[in-house]
């Protein structure tokens, strides 16, 4: 997996994640690669300052439930952000157009409808060998990078604010 035109390796650092109260939605549904995801996400925020305190991890069934489970969340008023990772493989069926069309317009309206960032961390592969390159280590993982972007997205929502 490359990380050519990601933000991950300048950021390292640029963002202080103490104090953040962070959502980590996870989908179980694939959890060889969505736990994975968490901890590339864990370890993100906790390099950047955050408390494993600060972030509260959700387990949903699969990826299907992860936008109801968000807008619940952001209802909530008790997180900075919230990352949704998943992990939706294609198969033999057309199940997974549809689930990841739904997911995808899902957490989308979610995010355009809350006062906080929501984070599109759901991997959509064509099979598990695209998916476990998308889940490595460090930057070269989808959660880590997802979890990059909600601390910058902290900063924009905060500075648009002020």
């Amino acid at each position: 997996m490359s990380t050519d035109g990601s933000h991950v390796d300048g950021s390292k650092g640029a963002f202080d994640a103490s104090g953040r109260r962070i959502a980590l939605l996870v989908s179980r549904f694939n959890s060889e690669i969505t736990d994975r995801l968490l901890h590339g996400a864990v370890e993100c925020l906790t390099e950047h300052g955050a408390a494993e305190s600060d972030i509260d991890v959700v387990f949903v069934p699969g990826a299907w439930e992860l936008p109801q489970t968000a807008a619940k969340v952001v209802r909530q008023t008790r997180h900075d952000a919230v990352v949704a990772l998943g992990c939706v493989i294609r198969g033999d069926t057309p199940h997974f157009d549809y689930v990841c069309s739904e997911v995808s317009a899902g957490l989308g309206a979610v995010a355009r409808d809350a006062a906080i960032p929501v984070l599109f961390g759901v991997l959509t592969t064509d099979d598990a060998a695209q998916a476990l390159a998308r889940a490595g280590a460090g930057k070269n993982n989808k959660g880590y990078e997802c979890a990059i972007a909600a601390l910058e997205m902290i900063e924009v929502f905060r500075e648009l604010e002020s």
